[in-house]
């Protein structure tokens, strides 16, 4: 009976045993887990650093690539598009205008009636129209424009008696063309190349102001196109609308840009007459800016490689909302791989790129729940993965910290590069100018934490000549800008001064 208990005993200490080394190994495989995974976060979060130091070099860049840009054709990746609009709205604008914005696969039409300084905008009504597949990818331009021009008048037959156009006078648009275009003049353009699942051969090349005209005349409509725009341009013309301080508008939304107002007698290139107002609005294509000063990571020239436009748009890819959720996942990969993030295997929805979007990394970014609630409920969504701790929901917040504030803080380099180029970052004396730049873009205006570090970084970078510099959101440049632009270059502008 002895023998049996102490075998008894002997048996549950090596079960004991056992079992105590199971847990050690499981214990010691854990934090080597997180200390492999702490090093991932902590690397990441070196190389993608931005100082003040770096961000002011990358400032310069942006001045320097401003320059050169505006100096030659191809003299700079920053293309500095003479955007041949050199009259912005001033709200003393009156009459009835239209907009056209074709920018994806759907397009809007607009209407705005305009009162002047007093009434300002009386009505604005607008239609959204989706476009067939089989027009977005057809052989002929004409079944495009074709199909626009029949929105468009059926839109302009349901115009109302509080819309009102003078008698014997041609109604007037201003057309959002957000693709890449050669601009030939305030009203021509020739389509550089399609994009956004747009492949229609035969419009290359040619001018989509003449194309949209000549499909008007084909379904009887008399509309003339006052302003061939894009959105950016669109948002400076609304921002000066409503502020007589706007000298330059950025969009961070999906993509990014930045347009500005330039003095023409200051741009090498432009060999026209210099205009009556002297300036002109320059369209940066600022999406496409580098420089050896840009802190790029390994996720970064992955993400960039396996692009649709490999070494093209660089800075767009480190601070737009179509990349930054992008990052993320691609972190997060390497952390499953080599870390075991999320335990002995690595979720296979976490493989589908561009699975995790910028406003799923908003949200999670700023859940403020003490178990950080929504970070689970996004990893259990998006990602399958059932179970999650609070450790690994605090390094994903951490993550989305450090791409958001890399994207944030070079954002604000690149709009007090654009202030430096007009001399307006530093104060002079006797001198309270006021410079305003309108921003439009969903990043912008629902990315809070984004919003608050991009405003912060600015006042950091130009310390008391910040005072002077107002970041204001401004809205729907695509629609209402082009329907402004279209007034402020009517054709009816003189005969209504005199």
């Amino acid at each position: 009976m002895g023998k049996v208990v102490v075998g008894a005993a002997v048996v549950c200490t090596a079960a004991v045993c056992a079992a105590a080394v199971l847990l050690m190994r499981h214990k010691m495989k854990n934090s080597g887990k997180w200390a492999k995974a702490m090093d991932i976060l902590k690397e990441f979060e070196e190389k993608c650093e931005t100082p003040i130091g770096k961000l002011r070099q990358v400032a310069d860049a942006m001045t320097v690539e401003m320059h050169a840009g505006l100096a030659s054709e191809g003299g700079s990746k920053l293309k500095m598009l003479i955007s041949y609009v050199d009259n912005l709205p001033t709200g003393d604008e009156t009459g009835l205008f239209y907009a056209l914005d074709l920018g994806g696969t759907n397009f809007r039409v607009m209407r705005v009636q305009l009162g002047g300084k007093e009434k300002r905008i009386v009505k604005q009504e607008v239609k959204e129209v989706s476009i067939p597949k089989n027009v977005m990818a057809g052989s002929s331009s004409d079944a495009l424009f074709d199909f626009i021009a029949t929105a468009l008048v059926k839109f302009v037959a349901t115009e109302d008696d509080d819309f009102r156009l003078p008698p014997g006078r041609q109604r007037e648009l201003g057309f959002t063309f957000s693709f890449p275009v050669k601009q030939l003049s305030i009203a021509s353009g020739t389509l550089i190349k399609w994009t956004k699942g747009f492949s229609i051969d035969d419009t290359v090349g040619q001018d989509v102001v003449r194309e949209l005209t000549k499909a008007m005349e084909r379904v009887g409509l008399d509309v003339r196109v006052a302003a061939l725009v894009n959105d950016t341009v669109g948002t400076l013309a609304g921002g000066r609308y409503n502020n007589p301080d706007v000298i330059a508008a950025v969009i961070l939304g999906t993509g990014t840009n930045a347009a500005y107002v330039e003095r023409a007698n200051t741009i090498p290139k432009w060999h026209g007459l210099l205009p009556k107002s002297g300036d002109m609005v320059i369209n940066m294509e600022w999406g496409n800016f580098r420089s050896s000063h840009l802190p790029v990571t390994e996720y970064d020239q992955s993400l960039d490689t396996e692009s649709l436009n490999p070494g093209e748009q660089i800075y767009e890819k480190m601070i737009s909302g179509m990349y930054l959720g992008e990052i993320l996942r691609r972190v997060l990969c390497r952390m499953a791989e080599e870390a075991s993030f999320f335990d002995d295997y690595v979720p296979p929805k976490l493989k589908t790129p561009f699975i995790l979007r910028t406003p799923d990394m908003s949200a999670m970014h700023h859940d403020k729940s003490a178990d950080l609630k929504v970070v689970g409920d996004k990893l259990k969504d998006i990602l399958e993965v059932p179970n999650s701790t609070w450790k690994m929901r605090k390094i994903i917040v951490e993550l989305c910290d450090i791409i958001t504030s890399r994207g944030a803080r070079l954002s604000a380099a690149g709009i007090v590069g654009i202030l430096k180029k007009l001399g307006r970052d530093t104060l002079k004396d006797g001198e309270k100018q006021r410079s305003v730049i309108a921003v439009d873009g969903a990043l912008f205006e629902h990315y809070t934490k984004f919003r608050n570090c991009m405003e912060g970084t600015i006042k950091e970078l130009l310390g008391d000549a910040a005072e002077s510099i107002v970041i204001e959101l401004s809205n729907d440049g695509s629609g209402i800008g082009a329907a402004l632009l279209a007034a402020s270059h009517s054709q009816y502008l003189g005969l209504e001064e005199s």
